[in-house]
């Protein structure tokens, strides 16, 4: 009888290979070694402040998000959702202690991609090599453009952009992160959807 965690684990590897990188079955059948399915409920930490981002997390149901406290308060830095991968890629990368938090929004399951397992694989498999390299990419520039949205738009052109890019958080999430992720306060966030719906009712 087949293993039916082996045969959930090579699914999700090739969803990750659909996303970042096409990955021969030799390198589909590699990955799937690797992944470590973890579940949460909501409101779980899945890496708390001080703890060392030990995986990347590939989220395959829920959704969450990672923050931090300046001043007090917690300022959201990122959303993951299904199809994404989600870590703190400073600590991660220099496994030292994480300054951010990553916290389950609703109940969650992610697969996890053990930072040694994955360093010992690629050794082995340079497609694992290049796929590590791909997703790095892709956090790096999704990063960048949430810096830019911040620094170059005003209030509403950074709302529409997440509105346009991934309704899913708008839908899903709670405004308070919203509007933290987007660097406004909760009553400016209410303003601009305010001034979108009236827009739209007017140009129906």
């Amino acid at each position: 009888m087949p293993n039916l965690n082996t045969n959930f684990n090579r699914d999700i590897a090739r969803d990750i290979a659909r996303i970042y990188c096409t990955l021969s079955l030799m390198g589909i059948e590699a990955l799937s070694k690797l992944l470590v399915p973890m579940k949460f409920q909501k409101g779980d930490f899945i890496l708390s402040e001080g703890e060392v981002c030990r995986a990347m997390y590939y989220v395959s149901r829920g959704m969450v998000r990672q923050y931090y406290y300046k001043n007090g308060k917690d300022v959201t830095e990122h959303f993951s959702f299904e199809g994404h991968i989600c870590f703190c890629i400073e600590s991660f990368l220099e496994q030292e202690p994480s300054r951010i938090i990553v916290e389950a929004l609703e109940n969650t399951t992610v697969y996890a991609l053990p930072y040694e397992a994955w360093h010992v694989s690629m050794l082995q498999n340079n497609e694992m090599e290049l796929l590590y390299r791909k997703i790095l990419e892709h956090a790096l520039i999704s990063s960048q453009e949430h810096a830019d949205s911040q620094r170059f738009e005003n209030a509403q052109e950074r709302y529409e952009r997440l509105l346009n890019t991934f309704p899913e958080i708008v839908l899903r999430a709670p405004m308070l992160h919203v509007a933290s992720f987007l660097q406004m306060t909760p009553e400016t966030l209410s303003r601009v959807r305010s001034v979108l719906n009236k827009e739209k009712k007017s140009a129906q």
